[in-house]
């Protein structure tokens, strides 16, 4: 994955870690199928997504380079103070206007973002909506 802050990480310890894939939508259609498990070096989400971009192109679907690309106009208009608590990853960390990736079913956002820790068994789900509207 060439030139995006996913490579940006501190690197790994060595050890390997093995996650369950799903992948949905579009992701699903260029890998192949939709579940497999995923043995990569390391114990960082940040770890697992540039070892599986490596093996699977599908990078450019899921990781926004910019803010432009990580968001969306909506039709709603927006408050100018949100009510919650909003989490967004740092930009060239954040995934796609509707794309997605989850971390046994929460997403990366809500958790550490890219450093979100992994082990053996977690599952990582990628998950990029077909879109259809007439």
């Amino acid at each position: 994955m060439t030139g995006t802050a996913v490579e940006s990480g501190t690197g790994s310890d060595g050890r390997e870690t093995t996650v369950t894939v799903k992948c949905t939508g579009h992701v699903r259609t260029e890998v192949g199928e939709p579940r497999l498990e995923f043995p990569f070096e390391g114990t960082t989400l940040r770890e697992f997504l540039d070892a599986f971009f490596a093996e699977y192109d599908v990078a450019d679907m899921l990781i926004a380079e910019t803010e432009a690309e990580a968001t969306t106009r909506g039709w709603a208009p927006v408050e100018e103070e949100l009510p919650g608590t909003w989490n967004a990853n740092p930009e060239g960390e954040q995934t796609r206007a509707y794309a997605r990736v989850l971390v046994n079913g929460r997403f990366n956002e809500s958790l550490d973002g890219l450093d979100t820790a992994l082990a053996d068994g977690d599952r990582v789900a990628l998950v990029y909506p077909f879109m259809f509207c007439l």
